[in-house]
């Protein structure tokens, strides 16, 4: 596959991100099952830290990757457009801050764009100052010929969203998106009926990490005998989601609402109260918005994650790394909790902001809460 991708793009055949989803394989039953059993897997690990636990007990040497003196990291950023990505990165600069052996940390920014972010890497490797490379892919399959790339000349952590290839050092992620759609789509099994109506809300294709919720929620809620009446892209905004979830409710009823990322979770929510409209079982995710209305409103609820405290594991790995220490791999696997009835009042903070996500794993930090926007 990766071979075959790499031909069209030398042949200069141009892709939509839909036509490279396609081709790319976000069904595979062994890894359903992998990260479906990770789920309830114990940690190793320091007690309390899931930022610097791991999942898989292997660990790859890095002796010969060692750089003495300070370090140069440079952070290629599939973007800062949305509020995970932007609590997700005060996570990484004030980690960045926190460790005196990073002389320089230089970050750019994909603004969401392939292109741009397969530019700046090449800019990055024409500098010639990384001393390692961090990148966090726009999307799967185009940034994966420039992170090969890239490791032709230096290590590279790749982390939050997966490329085709195994070249990094490591791949940094929580246990993953079939993990974050498992949890998602069996509470709504376990609190509706057969033959229920299921409404799925998704943000964007071609995403590795959220084709795969996509794939393992849908799998799991049509083996259980439930309808799914429409599966529709928001691209993360209010008003368009407000907009699906009204025009679905014009055709019928609602019983559940699955989502890949529940950055839009209140929109959704308050489409139901707007209407006058009894608000169905909710996917959201660890928002502060969606929590305080989960609570005030006493929902029937979930809200897995993929922990934002995955960045700060990042910058870990990467220091890690030049320090010749050896680090998890080829992939360090993070612990991945979903926020329940149960864990719901221990992760609402009224003194962070609406957009500020629970499992940011930042409140040992230096500059908490004010570097995050709380109070």
């Amino acid at each position: 596959m990766k071979k075959i991708l790499r031909l069209f793009v030398a042949a200069g055949v141009a892709f939509s991100v839909n036509t490279l989803a396609q081709a790319q394989n976000f069904d595979d039953p062994a890894e359903f099952a992998k990260q479906q059993e990770q789920l309830t897997a114990t940690p190793m690990g320091p007690e309390g830290m899931p930022w610097v636990q791991y999942l898989e007990d292997n660990m790859v040497d890095t002796s010969s990757m060692a750089v003495e003196g300070k370090h140069t990291i440079c952070f290629s950023n599939a973007g800062v457009n949305n509020p995970w990505r932007v609590v997700g990165y005060t996570n990484m600069t004030e980690e960045v801050a926190a460790t005196p052996s990073i002389g320089e940390f230089i970050h750019v920014d994909a603004e969401g764009s392939d292109d741009k972010q397969i530019a700046d890497i090449d800019d990055l490797l024409a500098g010639g100052k990384c001393d390692l490379l961090i990148v966090s892919p726009n999307t799967t399959a185009a940034l994966t010929p420039a992170v090969e790339k890239a490791c032709a000349q230096l290590p590279v952590v790749v982390f939050d969203r997966g490329v085709n290839t195994d070249c990094p050092v490591t791949f940094v992620h929580p246990v993953g998106g079939y993990g974050f759609g498992i949890q998602g789509a069996e509470f709504i099994v376990d609190n509706v009926e057969e033959g229920a109506n299921v409404l799925m809300l998704r943000i964007l294709p071609g995403v590795d990490v959220l084709e795969t919720r996509y794939s393992a929620g849908r799998k799991i809620l049509e083996n259980a005998g439930l309808n799914i009446v429409g599966a529709e892209f928001t691209d993360g905004d209010n008003a368009k989601t407000k907009s699906i979830v009204e025009d679905y409710l014009q055709r019928g009823s609602i019983d559940a609402v699955w989502m890949d990322a529940g950055a839009t979770a209140v929109a959704a929510v308050e489409a139901f109260e707007d209407g006058g409209y009894d608000i169905p079982v909710f996917v959201g995710e660890d928002q502060q918005d969606f929590l305080r209305k989960w609570q005030d409103l006493k929902l029937t609820a979930i809200a897995p994650t993929y922990p934002n405290y995955q960045w700060r594991t990042a910058i870990i790995a990467a220091e890690r790394v030049l320090n010749g220490e050896a680090v998890p791999g080829p992939e360090w696997v993070l612990p991945q909790p979903a926020i329940t009835q149960e864990t719901l009042d221990s992760m609402v903070n009224p003194a962070m902001p609406p957009l500020h996500y629970a499992m940011c794993g930042c409140e040992d930090m230096a500059n908490y809460p004010a570097a995050w926007g709380g109070q």
